[in-house]
């Protein structure tokens, strides 16, 4: 499939993850940005740096659903409808850097297609927020 200008690819690229124990902890710390909408909250800083526009990770807690497989079906999810829905954000950042985190605050498992409206919603009103 050819990329064109006009329509983002919908892909979600390992330099597009977070990671790094000084990073995710300074996203979590002061200074740092919180948006819900359950089941999902978002957490995101404005970011000095080189690499990708967004980096993104994705949470959820064992406390919250103790099988592994419930974990790994959230976290598949989520980041399915990131992947696809990425374009929201994108264009608001101009020049810009964002961390971003993903964390799942319900103890019930979910459908895509409510996760996937979650995360538009949270999505959009980062964009509004960074504008």
């Amino acid at each position: 499939m050819p990329s064109t200008e006009d329509s983002p690819r919908h892909t979600f690229q390992k330099a597009e993850r977070l990671c790094g124990r000084k990073r995710i902890d300074r996203l979590f710390s002061s200074g740092n940005r919180s948006l819900a909408a359950y089941p999902l909250r978002a957490v995101y800083i404005l970011e000095e740096r080189e690499g990708a526009p967004v980096e993104v990770l994705i949470s959820v807690p064992k406390r919250l659903l103790k099988r592994a497989v419930d974990r790994n079906r959230v976290k598949r999810l989520v980041r399915e409808a990131y992947r696809l829905n990425k374009g929201l954000l994108l264009p608001s950042l101009g020049d810009r850097r964002i961390a971003l985190a993903f964390l799942w605050i319900s103890n019930q498992m979910a459908d895509f297609q409510r996760v996937e409206t979650k995360v538009k919603n949270l999505l959009q009103r980062i964009a509004e927020d960074l504008c």
